[in-house]
Protein backbone atom coordinates (compact mmCIF):
# COMPACT_ATOMS: atom_id res chain seq x y z
CA UNK A 1 0.00 0.00 0.00
CA UNK A 2 1.31 3.21 -0.80
CA UNK A 3 1.58 5.36 2.58
CA UNK A 4 -0.03 8.71 2.41
CA UNK A 5 1.40 11.36 4.88
CA UNK A 6 -0.94 14.02 6.29
CA UNK A 7 0.61 17.55 5.94
CA UNK A 8 -0.61 21.14 5.95
CA UNK A 9 -1.12 22.31 2.69
CA UNK A 10 0.98 21.92 -0.27
CA UNK A 11 1.03 22.60 -4.34
CA UNK A 12 3.63 21.18 -7.11
CA UNK A 13 4.62 21.95 -10.81
CA UNK A 14 5.58 19.27 -12.59
CA UNK A 15 7.08 19.78 -15.83
CA UNK A 16 8.08 17.07 -18.27
CA UNK A 17 12.21 18.05 -19.12
CA UNK A 18 11.65 17.42 -22.75
CA UNK A 19 12.09 20.81 -24.04
CA UNK A 20 12.20 24.20 -22.65
CA UNK A 21 9.97 26.02 -20.43
CA UNK A 22 7.57 28.36 -22.37
CA UNK A 23 5.03 31.05 -20.80
CA UNK A 24 2.49 28.70 -19.97
CA UNK A 25 4.79 27.11 -17.67
CA UNK A 26 5.49 30.14 -16.21
CA UNK A 27 1.80 31.06 -15.21
CA UNK A 28 1.44 27.68 -13.83
CA UNK A 29 4.65 27.79 -11.75
CA UNK A 30 4.02 31.23 -10.10
CA UNK A 31 0.03 30.59 -9.30
CA UNK A 32 1.24 27.36 -7.65
CA UNK A 33 4.05 29.07 -5.92
CA UNK A 34 2.12 32.23 -5.15
CA UNK A 35 -0.95 30.23 -4.04
CA UNK A 36 1.13 28.03 -1.44
CA UNK A 37 2.65 31.18 0.11
CA UNK A 38 -0.82 32.65 0.66
CA UNK A 39 -2.05 29.60 2.30
CA UNK A 40 0.82 28.89 4.23
CA UNK A 41 1.81 26.07 2.55
CA UNK A 42 4.57 24.42 0.56
CA UNK A 43 5.73 24.48 -3.21
CA UNK A 44 7.00 21.25 -4.61
CA UNK A 45 8.32 20.83 -7.74
CA UNK A 46 8.44 17.29 -9.67
CA UNK A 47 10.77 16.43 -12.58
CA UNK A 48 8.00 14.18 -14.68
CA UNK A 49 10.53 12.16 -16.84
CA UNK A 50 8.89 9.05 -17.83
CA UNK A 51 9.52 9.10 -21.63
CA UNK A 52 13.06 8.83 -21.17
CA UNK A 53 13.59 9.00 -24.90
CA UNK A 54 12.79 12.84 -25.19
CA UNK A 55 13.41 13.49 -21.65
CA UNK A 56 17.14 14.72 -21.15
CA UNK A 57 19.10 15.97 -18.33
CA UNK A 58 20.27 19.44 -19.88
CA UNK A 59 16.00 20.32 -20.18
CA UNK A 60 15.91 19.51 -16.42
CA UNK A 61 18.83 22.09 -15.65
CA UNK A 62 17.10 24.47 -17.86
CA UNK A 63 13.78 24.00 -15.58
CA UNK A 64 15.62 24.89 -12.67
CA UNK A 65 17.65 27.66 -14.05
CA UNK A 66 14.31 29.17 -15.42
CA UNK A 67 12.23 28.85 -11.94
CA UNK A 68 15.07 30.24 -10.05
CA UNK A 69 15.18 33.41 -12.68
CA UNK A 70 11.95 34.31 -11.66
CA UNK A 71 12.30 34.18 -8.07
CA UNK A 72 10.57 30.78 -7.23
CA UNK A 73 12.26 28.37 -4.51
CA UNK A 74 10.74 24.80 -3.77
CA UNK A 75 10.83 22.30 -0.99
CA UNK A 76 13.94 19.83 -1.80
CA UNK A 77 14.27 16.78 -2.41
CA UNK A 78 12.92 17.35 -6.14
CA UNK A 79 10.87 14.28 -6.75
CA UNK A 80 12.14 12.60 -10.10
CA UNK A 81 9.56 9.96 -11.75
CA UNK A 82 12.33 8.00 -13.43
CA UNK A 83 13.36 7.22 -9.69
CA UNK A 84 10.12 5.58 -8.64
CA UNK A 85 8.99 2.92 -11.16
CA UNK A 86 8.39 0.23 -8.73
CA UNK A 87 5.84 2.58 -6.80
CA UNK A 88 3.93 2.28 -10.24
CA UNK A 89 4.03 -0.90 -10.84
CA UNK A 90 2.47 -1.73 -7.56
CA UNK A 91 -0.33 0.69 -8.27
CA UNK A 92 -1.01 -1.37 -11.22
CA UNK A 93 -0.43 -4.22 -10.01
CA UNK A 94 -3.23 -3.39 -7.30
CA UNK A 95 -5.28 -3.11 -10.07
CA UNK A 96 -4.60 -6.01 -12.35
CA UNK A 97 -4.89 -8.57 -9.28
CA UNK A 98 -9.16 -6.91 -9.02
CA UNK A 99 -9.24 -7.63 -12.47
CA UNK A 100 -9.71 -3.89 -13.63
CA UNK A 101 -7.24 -3.43 -16.02
CA UNK A 102 -6.33 -5.90 -19.34
CA UNK A 103 -3.29 -6.53 -21.26
CA UNK A 104 -3.92 -4.68 -24.84
CA UNK A 105 -2.34 -6.07 -27.61
CA UNK A 106 -3.26 -4.10 -30.86
CA UNK A 107 -0.39 -1.80 -31.96
CA UNK A 108 -1.45 2.03 -33.33
CA UNK A 109 -1.13 0.93 -36.53
CA UNK A 110 -3.42 -1.40 -36.06
CA UNK A 111 -6.08 0.62 -34.22
CA UNK A 112 -5.26 3.60 -36.57
CA UNK A 113 -6.44 1.11 -39.64
CA UNK A 114 -9.22 -0.03 -37.93
CA UNK A 115 -10.83 3.67 -37.29
CA UNK A 116 -10.00 4.26 -40.89
CA UNK A 117 -11.88 1.56 -42.52
CA UNK A 118 -14.95 2.12 -40.10
CA UNK A 119 -15.00 6.10 -40.91
CA UNK A 120 -14.44 5.25 -44.75
CA UNK A 121 -18.30 4.62 -44.92
CA UNK A 122 -18.83 8.07 -43.48
CA UNK A 123 -19.55 6.43 -39.77
CA UNK A 124 -17.68 8.58 -37.26
CA UNK A 125 -15.91 6.45 -34.64
CA UNK A 126 -16.32 7.72 -30.64
CA UNK A 127 -13.40 9.60 -29.78
CA UNK A 128 -12.39 11.01 -26.75
CA UNK A 129 -12.59 14.47 -24.93
CA UNK A 130 -9.19 15.52 -26.99
CA UNK A 131 -10.37 13.81 -30.04
CA UNK A 132 -8.24 10.67 -29.83
CA UNK A 133 -10.29 7.52 -31.11
CA UNK A 134 -11.38 5.33 -28.31
CA UNK A 135 -9.39 1.85 -28.44
CA UNK A 136 -11.40 -1.37 -29.58
CA UNK A 137 -12.99 -3.88 -27.85
CA UNK A 138 -11.48 -6.64 -28.90
CA UNK A 139 -8.76 -6.98 -26.10
CA UNK A 140 -11.08 -6.41 -23.30
CA UNK A 141 -13.10 -9.28 -24.67
CA UNK A 142 -10.50 -11.93 -25.23
CA UNK A 143 -10.67 -14.89 -22.71
CA UNK A 144 -8.02 -15.12 -19.97
CA UNK A 145 -6.79 -18.12 -21.30
CA UNK A 146 -6.07 -16.30 -24.89
CA UNK A 147 -4.43 -13.57 -22.84
CA UNK A 148 -2.11 -15.90 -20.73
CA UNK A 149 -1.43 -17.55 -24.39
CA UNK A 150 -0.15 -14.01 -25.77
CA UNK A 151 1.63 -13.23 -22.41
CA UNK A 152 3.56 -15.92 -22.47
CA UNK A 153 4.79 -15.73 -26.14
CA UNK A 154 6.13 -12.56 -25.20
CA UNK A 155 3.73 -10.51 -27.19
CA UNK A 156 4.29 -6.66 -26.74
CA UNK A 157 1.10 -4.99 -24.83
CA UNK A 158 -0.08 -2.32 -22.94
CA UNK A 159 -2.25 -2.51 -19.55
CA UNK A 160 -5.20 -0.66 -19.86
CA UNK A 161 -8.11 -0.32 -17.88
CA UNK A 162 -11.40 -1.70 -17.88
CA UNK A 163 -13.44 1.22 -17.80
CA UNK A 164 -16.92 -0.41 -17.70
CA UNK A 165 -15.18 -2.81 -14.82
CA UNK A 166 -13.82 0.24 -13.05
CA UNK A 167 -16.82 2.42 -12.86
CA UNK A 168 -18.45 -0.37 -11.33
CA UNK A 169 -16.17 -0.85 -8.75
CA UNK A 170 -15.83 2.51 -7.65
CA UNK A 171 -19.35 2.19 -6.60
CA UNK A 172 -21.23 5.54 -7.58
CA UNK A 173 -20.68 8.86 -9.41
CA UNK A 174 -17.99 10.68 -8.82
CA UNK A 175 -16.77 14.25 -8.61
CA UNK A 176 -14.20 16.98 -7.71
CA UNK A 177 -14.18 20.41 -6.26
CA UNK A 178 -12.84 22.57 -8.45
CA UNK A 179 -12.29 26.77 -8.41
CA UNK A 180 -10.43 27.46 -11.20
CA UNK A 181 -10.94 29.71 -14.38
CA UNK A 182 -13.51 27.68 -15.92
CA UNK A 183 -16.49 25.80 -14.57
CA UNK A 184 -16.38 26.09 -10.86
CA UNK A 185 -18.13 24.30 -7.89
CA UNK A 186 -18.91 20.36 -7.65
CA UNK A 187 -18.04 18.75 -11.22
CA UNK A 188 -19.29 15.73 -12.41
CA UNK A 189 -16.51 12.83 -13.15
CA UNK A 190 -17.16 11.65 -16.16
CA UNK A 191 -14.28 8.71 -16.70
CA UNK A 192 -16.31 6.80 -19.19
CA UNK A 193 -15.75 9.46 -22.30
CA UNK A 194 -12.14 8.54 -21.96
CA UNK A 195 -12.43 5.06 -22.60
CA UNK A 196 -10.12 2.15 -21.91
CA UNK A 197 -7.02 4.22 -20.88
CA UNK A 198 -3.47 3.12 -21.07
CA UNK A 199 -2.03 2.98 -17.49
CA UNK A 200 1.39 0.91 -18.86
CA UNK A 201 3.34 0.25 -21.97
CA UNK A 202 6.08 -1.84 -22.97
CA UNK A 203 7.81 1.45 -23.62
CA UNK A 204 6.95 3.33 -20.44
CA UNK A 205 6.13 1.37 -17.34
CA UNK A 206 3.88 3.83 -16.17
CA UNK A 207 0.63 6.47 -17.72
CA UNK A 208 0.63 10.15 -17.02
CA UNK A 209 -2.59 9.20 -15.68
CA UNK A 210 -1.53 6.85 -13.33
CA UNK A 211 1.91 8.10 -12.04
CA UNK A 212 0.06 11.62 -11.63
CA UNK A 213 -2.28 10.30 -8.95
CA UNK A 214 0.28 7.97 -7.03
CA UNK A 215 3.08 11.33 -7.13
CA UNK A 216 0.06 13.51 -5.64
CA UNK A 217 -0.33 10.68 -3.32
CA UNK A 218 3.01 10.25 -1.60
CA UNK A 219 3.95 13.50 -1.63
CA UNK A 220 0.51 14.68 0.34
CA UNK A 221 -0.84 16.97 -2.55
CA UNK A 222 -3.52 18.80 -1.22
CA UNK A 223 -4.12 21.08 -4.23
CA UNK A 224 -3.78 20.89 -7.78
CA UNK A 225 -3.39 24.11 -10.04
CA UNK A 226 -2.68 23.38 -13.35
CA UNK A 227 -3.57 24.50 -17.04
CA UNK A 228 -7.51 24.32 -17.95
CA UNK A 229 -6.46 21.93 -20.84
CA UNK A 230 -6.33 19.03 -18.38
CA UNK A 231 -9.74 19.57 -16.94
CA UNK A 232 -11.60 16.80 -18.30
CA UNK A 233 -8.76 14.40 -17.49
CA UNK A 234 -9.54 15.14 -13.79
CA UNK A 235 -12.12 12.70 -14.01
CA UNK A 236 -9.84 9.76 -14.85
CA UNK A 237 -7.95 10.99 -12.06
CA UNK A 238 -10.79 10.85 -9.60
CA UNK A 239 -11.33 7.54 -10.83
CA UNK A 240 -7.94 6.16 -10.16
CA UNK A 241 -7.66 7.89 -6.64
CA UNK A 242 -10.98 6.42 -6.01
CA UNK A 243 -9.76 2.63 -7.25
CA UNK A 244 -6.38 3.07 -5.53
CA UNK A 245 -8.05 4.41 -2.39
CA UNK A 246 -5.83 7.86 -1.96
CA UNK A 247 -6.94 11.12 -1.21
CA UNK A 248 -8.53 13.33 -3.54
CA UNK A 249 -7.35 16.76 -3.34
CA UNK A 250 -9.06 20.43 -4.34
CA UNK A 251 -8.83 21.64 -7.96
CA UNK A 252 -8.09 24.83 -9.62
CA UNK A 253 -7.85 24.63 -13.53
CA UNK A 254 -6.23 28.08 -14.98
CA UNK A 255 -6.50 29.85 -18.03
CA UNK A 256 -4.29 28.59 -20.94
CA UNK A 257 -1.97 31.65 -22.76
CA UNK A 258 -2.51 31.28 -26.21
CA UNK A 259 -0.07 32.40 -29.54
CA UNK A 260 -1.11 34.79 -32.08
CA UNK A 261 -2.77 32.52 -33.92
CA UNK A 262 -5.45 31.24 -30.93
CA UNK A 263 -3.86 28.14 -29.47
CA UNK A 264 -1.98 27.43 -26.33
CA UNK A 265 1.49 27.52 -25.83
CA UNK A 266 3.61 24.62 -26.87
CA UNK A 267 7.20 22.84 -26.58
CA UNK A 268 6.76 20.72 -29.44
CA UNK A 269 5.62 23.82 -31.61
CA UNK A 270 8.90 25.73 -30.50
CA UNK A 271 6.83 28.72 -28.65
CA UNK A 272 8.95 31.17 -27.10
CA UNK A 273 10.72 29.55 -24.37
CA UNK A 274 11.56 31.51 -20.66
CA UNK A 275 15.15 31.31 -21.72
CA UNK A 276 14.64 33.19 -24.70
CA UNK A 277 12.48 36.05 -23.14
CA UNK A 278 15.49 36.74 -20.57
CA UNK A 279 18.21 36.52 -23.27
CA UNK A 280 16.20 39.84 -24.84
CA UNK A 281 16.14 41.23 -21.10
CA UNK A 282 12.92 40.71 -20.03
CA UNK A 283 13.17 40.86 -15.94
CA UNK A 284 10.91 38.50 -13.96
CA UNK A 285 8.92 41.69 -12.88
CA UNK A 286 7.94 42.41 -17.00
CA UNK A 287 7.38 38.53 -17.34
CA UNK A 288 4.47 38.30 -14.68
CA UNK A 289 2.99 41.21 -16.37
CA UNK A 290 3.22 40.00 -19.81
CA UNK A 291 1.48 37.07 -18.37
CA UNK A 292 -1.00 38.94 -16.67
CA UNK A 293 0.01 38.55 -12.86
Amino acid sequence: MIEIPRQKPKFRFAPSPNGPLHLGHALSAILNHDMAARTGGDFLLRIEDIDQTRCTPDFETGIYTDLSWLGLSWHEPVRRQSEHFPAYQAALQALIERGLVYPAFLTRGEVKARVAAFEADGKSWPRDPDGTPLYPFDDRERSDAERRRRLASGMKHAWRLDMERALAAAGGPLHWRESGDGETGTIPAYAAAWGDVVLSRSDAPSSYHLSVVVDDAVQGITHIVRGLDLFHTTSIHRLLQTLLDLPEPLYHHHRLLLGSDGRKLSKSLGDTGIAEWRSRGLSPAELRRRIGL
